[in-house]
């Protein structure tokens, strides 16, 4: 099978076009024919050696696919072969074919898209984890959402306001604060050109917000954290800008506010079952279509290094898909 390896630590421009062996299943495990797979900013910092988690090379990245069961292990007894599915793979998912525990695989419901669906696990179970069971955001809140425009921000946007909230959406351009509109943002604000927490503080009276959603991290961080309300949640998503920021804990105990961790990977392995039923409801909004993944751009395997190029120059605009 063709598959994109990393061979050495490095930019996106030094992964390899390869074949490999085909894998096979070992107990426990499906192996997937992947149709599509999403493109993450994590995927592009395993390959530098700068995620939390680091693999023996060569490996193959990919995070999350889209695809059909094609042989299965023994002691499968969730998933058949011919079985549409989707899966959380950790590593692989770049490849025309991956294996995966049963564990990780569920799966997809009839009339679901591949491409929606191979960029929806990451980023909308983030998203849900990080608001819901993270944040506590509730209805008749105020929330607003760092890098509006990219995966896990959209997914945020629509699913707060899911949940009820007001939700104020931040991004670095014109074109990008249009798709966060799309999504259903009640407020926009382009932070290349305004003062984040200057427009902040007139949207809501000087209130305040009551959660930051900040995937981006960097100078962003710490405007973010002042524009929060009594009490408000800061979510910890990740950090795009490439920059981690430093939180000075004496805006935490003025307000009494929450900076809050979000990594959505190390729960879904520590509570598998708390997972599924996220991912149950989830799935479900999807295929009653009120959740709405925007794939802007599908990328043959071999343009796998350019899409990888895009999510870190900051230019993806929703979610960005392999089509092995």
């Amino acid at each position: 099978m063709k598959a994109i390896q990393c061979v050495q630590w490095g930019g996106p421009e030094q992964l390899q076009l390869a074949e490999c062996p085909l894998p096979v299943p070992a107990a426990g495990e499906v192996r997937i024919r992947v149709e599509a797979a999403g493109v993450n900013f994590p995927d592009a910092l395993i390959i530098q050696k700068k995620y939390q988690v680091q693999p023996p090379l060569p490996f193959v990245p990919g995070t999350e696919v889209a695809g059909t069961v094609d042989a299965v292990g023994e002691g499968v007894s969730r998933l058949k072969v011919g079985d549409r599915v989707v899966a959380f793979v950790g590593i692989g998912g770049f490849a025309q074919y991956v294996c995966a525990s049963q564990l990780q695989v569920a799966p997809l419901p009839p009339g679901i898209d591949m491409a929606a669906a191979a960029g929806f696990t990451l980023t909308y179970a983030t998203s849900q984890h990080a608001l819901v069971e993270r944040g506590q955001l509730k209805a008749g809140e105020t929330l607003l959402v760092l890098g509006a425009a990219g995966g896990v921000g959209l997914a945020a946007v629509e699913l707060g306001k899911l949940a009820g909230a007001r939700v104020i959406a931040a991004a670095s351009s014109r074109d990008k604060l249009e798709a966060a509109r799309k999504a259903g943002a009640d407020e926009l604000i382009d932070y290349s050109q305004a003062d984040l927490r200057e427009e902040v503080r007139t949207m809501t009276d000087g209130r305040g917000v009551d959660v930051v959603y900040d995937p981006v991290g960097g100078a962003y961080t710490a405007a973010a954290l002042r524009t929060l309300a009594w009490r408000g949640r800061l979510l910890v998503i990740g950090f795009a800008a490439g920059e981690i920021p430093q939180i000075p804990a004496n805006l935490l105990l003025l307000r009494e506010i929450s900076a809050v961790g979000v990594y959505w990977g190390e729960f879904a392995k520590r509570d598998p079952a708390g997972n599924r039923r996220l991912m149950t409801q989830l799935f479900g909004w999807l295929a009653e279509g009120r959740l709405r993944p925007l794939v802007s751009k599908e990328y043959p395997l071999a343009g796998t290094p350019q899409a990888l190029q895009d999510i870190l120059a900051r230019r993806a605009v929703g979610k960005l898909v392999i089509r092995p």
